[in-house]
């Protein structure tokens, strides 16, 4: 084989390689299934946020919202709402992350699921660690050093999700006060 031939190979099976780690592991329709049961009716409330609430959501969180308008999914049983969820996109190191907030009515973080990542699979968070929200309520400590421990070798991925948790539970809580 010639050495030309050789270093194509090679490099055909590094870039197969590199992109191996890539996953998608959870659609939208099996997430809100996961979020609301198979039962439940899901609708979506867009809330389009004011400056004032754009400032308040960012002083809360410490995030600033791309953009002024956020899509929750809301389920329902029948006219009892059971919770609210919210499918976040962000980038880690270099790569994209996708994730489920789901919450409850009130507000608290009912679970957190990564449907996409794209890193390294070496820092994907694991289950184990991603339950550190399970029935955290929005508050200055739901951060990494407060009520969420760091995940070593994952520092980038440990702060790329809480920060999507931290910026939808202050947007969820910004739209529950708009309404009642």
């Amino acid at each position: 084989m010639r050495l030309k031939t050789v270093i194509y190979l090679a490099l055909a099976l590094f870039c197969a390689a590199a992109v191996a780690h890539a996953g998608t592991y959870m659609t939208r329709s099996e997430a809100l299934a996961l979020a609301f049961g198979e039962g439940a009716e899901i609708g979506t409330v867009q809330l389009f946020m004011t400056e004032a609430e754009l400032a308040e959501v960012t002083g809360e969180s410490g995030i600033h919202p791309d953009s002024a308008l956020y899509t929750f999914y809301v389920g329902k049983d029948g006219n009892r709402v059971i919770g609210y969820a919210a499918i976040e996109a962000a980038t880690v190191r270099t790569h994209p992350e996708t994730v489920l907030v789901a919450l409850y009515p009130d507000g608290r973080v009912r679970f957190v699921e990564i449907l996409a990542f794209f890193e390294p699979e070496d820092y994907l968070p694991s289950r184990r660690w991603l339950k550190q929200f399970r029935d955290r309520s929005f508050s200055g400590r739901l951060r990494i050093g407060g009520d969420i421990h760091g995940m070593t070798g994952a520092t980038l991925s440990a702060q790329s999700v809480t920060r999507q948790v931290r910026k939808t539970a202050a947007i969820l809580h910004t739209y529950l006060a708009r309404t009642e």
